[in-house]
């Protein structure tokens, strides 16, 4: 399934490197759409608080803030631990081809350093700076934090679409780092992650605030807390399938093995059914509600279209076909019933110009952050393992530049108990940060400590 392996890398040593950088990547991806959002958030929260002249907004913001600082903290630890992942693990890879996509790793790094700054400068200035000019230091924070998503989601949209470069005799050259960065891949990838990283943010706040409104707390404080995340993760969430629409397309053009694994389809044919859940059972697609020329009509508009199967490749060129589904499958389950709480709150605004106040909305909102935490890593599964078994779709495979040397097997136990006390510690943290009090208030704005903040 696998391909072959580098001489020296036995298949447990494959393995273990595979499952070390899903395990890191999986871990970093969710505190950095929070270095993506959470910026933008915030300083919504501050500039209605300085508009209003409202407590609660300015209460929100200061407890963001803070939370956004530690996530910062706790996200370049990860993602310093990738960066050393990527030679320990894939020295074949980065031999050979980081000439080619240094470039967006470099952007990356920079933007990554003015973000750092000017969140130094925005938390340590809250009262020393005026307002105004403490909200445009904000701003670096917001355009940085995208900057790195882009760059970083660049190379990988490269290992999907490699160009900007030329083998000969098995050497990399004429290379062209901009045509690399800005590859085919590059458009529908980073839009499809930056409108993810909103959403997993908006959601995931919102989510904290629903279970304190749930146990009773319906306070303003708390309604502000739900509704600026979940409103803008909400209006998101259309627009994210429509490009999410856009990102298969592409795939059903330049990676019909990915989408034959998606839609488990083995036998290249016309008019081709969706397949809505399913299992693949020995090389056949069971229990799945097919939709008659639903995938035709879907990847080439037409109902009749031909769509590739996994008999048109070699079978050591197959993806790991139930993985691959099945998190697409879990990825547009999820996005459609978030697009179905987005709408039953959209409908109540239009209606009655507030929000819901059915339990039900928000023990479905309480579970929105998990939901879309689940999405999102069932985009990044679906996405790199359907492309399997290319590290660099097409052209090395993955076991051809795993690190030859043995044991990688230990390095995968080291790393999962660091995330483990990891995590143990960034929860922690996150919930003596909501218990404490973040700055002096007025005496006539008192009540607002009073209550609980989650």
């Amino acid at each position: 399934m696998w391909g072959f392996f580098a001489q020296g890398a036995t298949p447990a040593d494959l393995m273990a490197a595979r499952m070390q950088m899903a395990l890191s990547l999986g871990w970093h991806i969710i505190v950095a759409c929070f270095g993506v959002a959470m910026p933008a958030m915030t300083l919504l929260a501050q500039w209605r608080g300085h508009r209003t002249g409202d407590v609660h907004y300015r209460l929100l913001a200061r407890r963001w803030a803070r939370a956004m600082g530690v996530l910062f903290a706790v996200g370049a630890v990860s993602g310093t631990i990738l960066s050393f992942e990527m030679g320990l693990l894939w020295p074949g890879f980065m031999g050979t081809y980081g000439q080619v996509i240094g470039l967006p790793f470099t952007m990356e790094g920079i933007a990554f350093f003015i973000e750092a700054i000017f969140l130094g400068i925005y938390l340590y200035a809250w009262d020393r700076l005026p307002p105004r000019r403490h909200m445009l230091a904000a701003i670096p924070i917001i355009v940085a934090g995208v900057a790195s998503a882009f760059f970083v989601v660049t190379a990988n949209a490269w290992m999907n679409q490699p160009t900007g470069f030329d083998l000969a005799g098995g050497r990399v050259v004429a290379v062209d780092p901009w045509a690399a960065m800005f590859n085919p891949a590059t458009p529908p990838q980073t839009v499809h992650m930056i409108l993810a990283a909103f959403m997993v943010t908006g959601y995931v706040m919102a989510s904290v605030y629903a279970v304190a409104m749930l146990r009773g707390r319906r306070d303003r404080y708390h309604r502000l807390g739900f509704a600026i995340p979940f409103t803008i993760a909400a209006v998101v969430t259309p627009v994210q399938i429509g490009v999410g629409d856009w990102a298969a397309h592409f795939v059903a053009e330049r990676q019909p093995v990915k989408l034959a694994a998606m839609e488990g389809v083995f036998q290249t044919g016309e008019g081709v059914p969706l397949h809505v859940g399913g299992v693949v059972i020995d090389g056949e697609m069971r229990y799945a509600i097919e939709i008659p020329h639903g995938l035709s009509l879907l990847a080439t508009w037409d109902p009749n279209g031909r769509i590739m199967g996994l008999d048109h490749v070699p079978r050591d060129e197959w993806p790991p076909v139930n993985v691959v589904h099945l998190s697409f499958q879990a990825m547009v389950a999820i996005g459609f019933a978030l697009l179905g709480l987005a709408a039953w709150a959209g409908f109540i605004a239009w209606r009655r110009r507030r929000l819901p106040r059915s339990p039900w909305f928000y023990r479905a909102a309480a579970l929105s952050g998990v939901g879309s935490v689940i999405a999102l890593e069932a985009g990044w599964v679906t996405t790199e393992v359907g492309r399997q078994p290319w590290i660099v779709y097409g052209v090395q495979r993955t076991a051809d530049a795993v690190n030859p040397a043995p044991g990688l097997v230990w390095g995968f136990v080291a790393v999962s108990v660091i995330y483990a006390m990891l995590t143990v510690a960034t929860v922690y943290v996150l919930r003596r940060l909501a218990r404490d009090v973040p700055v002096p208030v007025a005496p006539q704005e008192r009540d607002v400590e009073e209550y609980p903040v989650p």
